[in-house]
């Protein structure tokens, strides 16, 4: 069985425990921007899943770790949005990528509802990280960030609340926030072994 295959053969199944919805209750219910992500998964015997990091001078989310990913233009579509995103961010050519499908989108505090659209793509393609958004880009294996003991609950005060959040650390990279909660949700659907 191919890993697309295998990808579109577990994203069929329910999830394992109800997907996480979005970010604070009281915020997502006003997330309305549509937005994508691009989760693009490495064809190798140890599959990976291809991060970036964003540049520090940014206006939101400075220095965190993401899916290549943004706005869904008016014409678009999530899929459409996603490629297009991480071709701009990480020049990750369209036609390079086997589209499997899309989880349940998540909403931000920011107010975005995010469509994660899982993907497969040749390993060890070219990368570039577009210069003023992406600091740099790196893979981190698919097994790891699914593996449940690895996802960590965390919580900080925000807006005067504790938010609770995932975070997901691996080889001193921070992944937490809406990032680890796609994992997450994408780990529950998958049941990666």
């Amino acid at each position: 069985m191919t890993l697309t295959e295998r990808l579109r053969l577990a994203l069929a199944t329910a999830p394992v425990e109800p997907p996480i919805e979005g970010d604070l209750p009281e915020l997502r219910a006003q997330a309305e921007i549509d937005a994508a992500v691009l989760i693009a998964v490495t064809d190798r015997p140890q599959p990976g899943v291809i991060l970036t990091v964003r540049r520090e001078h940014l206006r939101t989310h400075a220095g965190q770790i993401a899916f290549p990913g943004g706005r869904i233009d008016p014409e678009e579509d999530a899929i459409t949005a996603a490629l297009r995103e991480a071709h701009e961010e990480v020049l990750l050519p369209a036609q390079a990528v086997e589209v499997v499908g899309a989880i349940e989108p998540y909403r931000t505090v920011t107010g975005y509802v995010v469509t994660p659209v899982i993907s497969v793509i040749p390993p060890d393609l070219a990368l570039e990280p577009h210069e003023h958004e992406v600091a740099d880009w790196f893979e981190a294996p698919l097994g790891f960030l699914l593996d449940p003991p690895n996802q960590h609950r965390a919580s900080a005060l925000f807006a005067g609340q504790t938010r609770h959040y995932y975070e997901i650390m691996w080889n001193d990279r921070r992944i937490w926030g809406a990032t680890a909660a796609m994992i997450v949700n994408l780990s529950r659907r998958l049941q990666w072994r």
